[in-house]
């Protein structure tokens, strides 16, 4: 194979360290970014490899102590190259042997994928030509060349989008090449997934971007639980001038399907044929209250007594308790080993919920069955919360609306498994959160629906995509179950931390993470890429509309500016 000019030569190194390697004179250090991806031309092995590091080196102390004058440029230049010279850390994340270079893919044209007969490979290329990717068990020898990676390089890990035979998706270019770098959207989706980042590093445009992709590509079904309303109809854009983007009800108006849980506010704001949503007090049980139990400051006593009114009561327990006097608590507490002060905090602290927009004491129709009736038809949902997105107003109303989707899935996965039909198998469906750490922190990830469903719930077809900007918050177990990471740039050594949690090989992924720009930059690493790399991310733009293909909302028939169900207007009188 071909390859371009060399830029070093690796003169030391190992397979826990990395490489190191020696620029050659007529290379400047500065033309290196931490990011780029390299390839080593081993005598066996090509070598894809991360520059992890950038250093300069001199061939003598003396130099140090008496280096030459800035007006000298002459003696500089005698020196550059030999005296005084740059080096590069690599990290070796793959290897490619030479049997498999006859299979490189050229163009675009797809092959059928070989069957694995290394036993020690666990990577796969995102390229369904006749290539297998192995784990890097050695190290090229000495003075093996480094060379740019070239665009055939990309293609080989990457492939590239408009193969046939995979759902590959661009999510964006490496630092210094135009070259796409695509995700297995196929991969991304069987397991949860994150998005991090500190506040302002575009985390929630990259949402849009992937989850652009997965309605596009048909690869899951999305329920989006949209806590800002910045995801459905409109979303302002970052920048000195005020100026809006696209939601995904306009990209794709035919696939996807807005639920409000605050119809004024979704008025205000020009949102079409939205679906109102309430929630009844009947729908909300005492492991929802568990999980907001900081908003409404509830104590380990008057959780434990909701429980006795749970079951002497079922459903109805909140109505129950809410309508009871003095003299019926009394009364209970007697009769059912209650605690009276308990219950009567428990009472006073439940009336916030009365002043939800969404919450009702009894609601004839089954808003809740509306959302999954969507979701089983195919539609991409998106529950907006408008003015009530306080985190007890979020917090509560997506575990009541996620512990259903539990129970429905499960079933249908054991329907699934008992019948094999593959009519009967349920349709992947990831579920996008905001503010993940509130509902996986350490103190709640084993009670919520939500760590339930970021440890188990992959083998019933249900994923999550937690978008946040403190990791560190995240229950470690959690984090491990992570697939894929993408990481814009953090600060905190904590929040740093918790983005390698169980990752190989990371402490050279540390330097690289807190190298990135503060915009439209991330690492991206995990399962549905086959070796870590920096993207320069996807802009969230009228080029990216076009792209994506969707039948713009112009084109669609007239529809009402905001939509209530009949069973909806029915309730209301209409």
């Amino acid at each position: 194979m071909e390859f371009g000019k060399p830029l070093g030569s690796v003169i030391e190194g190992s397979l826990i360290r990395g490489l190191e390697v020696r620029l050659h004179p007529d290379v400047s250090v500065e033309d290196l970014r931490v990011g780029k991806f390299l390839v080593v031309q081993g005598r066996r092995s090509r070598f894809f490899c991360m520059l992890t590091d950038v250093a300069l080196g001199t061939a003598s102390a003396r130099i140090l102590a008496n280096p030459p004058e800035p007006s000298n440029l002459f003696l500089q230049e005698v020196l550059s190259g030999t005296g005084t010279y740059g080096t590069a850390s690599l990290s070796p994340m793959l290897m490619l042997t030479p049997q498999d270079e006859d299979s490189i893919p050229g163009g675009k044209t797809a092959k059928s994928t070989k069957k694995r007969t290394n036993g020690a490979a666990s990577y796969e290329a995102q390229s369904s030509a006749n290539v297998e990717l192995l784990p890097v068990k050695t190290i090229p020898s000495h003075f093996s060349q480094v060379y740019d990676a070239a665009e055939r390089d990309f293609r080989i890990v990457f492939g590239w989008e408009d193969d046939l035979h995979r759902r590959n998706f661009v999510i964006g270019q490496p630092i210094d090449m135009s070259v796409p770098i695509c995700l297995d959207l196929d991969r991304f989706v069987e397991r949860s997934n994150g998005i991090f980042g500190k506040s302002g590093t575009g985390k929630s445009f990259l949402t849009r971007v992937l989850l652009s992709g997965t309605i596009q590509r048909q690869a899951a079904v999305n329920l989006i639980f949209d806590m800002h309303s910045e995801y459905g109809w409109e979303a302002v854009s970052e920048g000195k001038h005020f100026s809006t983007v696209k939601g995904l009800r306009q990209l794709f108006p035919g696939q996807v399907q807005i639920f409000t849980l605050d119809p004024e506010a979704t008025k205000r704001r020009g949102v079409r044929d939205a679906q109102e949503l309430y929630i009844s007090f009947d729908q909300i049980d005492v492991e929802d209250l568990m999980l907001v139990r900081g908003e409404l400051n509830l104590s380990e006593a008057s959780l434990e007594n909701a429980i006795i009114l749970r079951n002497e009561f079922g459903k109805s327990w909140i109505n129950r308790l809410l309508a009871m006097t003095n003299e019926e608590i009394q009364d209970f507490c007697e009769t059912k080993m209650g605690n009276k002060s308990s219950i009567m905090a428990l009472q006073r602290k439940l009336t916030r919920l009365v002043d939800l927009k969404y919450i009702r004491a009894a609601c004839p129709h089954n808003y809740v069955g509306q959302v999954l009736a969507a979701i089983d038809a195919g539609k991409h949902v998106i529950v907006e919360f408008g003015s009530q997105s306080n985190l007890l107003s979020y917090m509560l109303a997506t575990n009541v609306i996620a512990r259903r989707i539990h129970a429905i899935y499960v079933q249908k996965a054991e329907r699934f498994l008992q019948t094999k039909n593959p009519s009967d198998r349920p349709q992947q469906l990831m579920i996008t959160i905001e503010e993940a750490h509130r509902f996986l922190d350490p103190a709640t990830a084993r009670q919520t629906i939500f760590g339930t469903i970021a440890r188990e719930m992959r083998k019933y077809f249900v994923t999550l995509l937690v978008v946040d900007q403190r990791p560190s918050g995240i229950d470690n177990e959690v984090m491990s179950q992570i697939g894929t990471r993408i990481t814009a740039l953090l600060n905190d050594e904590k929040d740093i931390d918790a983005i390698f949690t169980g990752v190989s090989g990371a402490q050279s992924l540390r330097s690289v993470l807190a190298k990135l720009d503060s915009k439209q930059q991330a690492l991206i690493l995990g399962h549905a890429t086959p070796m870590p790399v920096v993207v320069r991310t996807r802009a969230y733009d009228a080029q990216f509309y076009r792209e994506v293909g969707a039948t713009a909302w112009e084109d669609m028939p007239d529809e009402p500016l905001f939509r209530a169900s009949e069973a909806a207007k029915a309730d209301l009188g209409f």
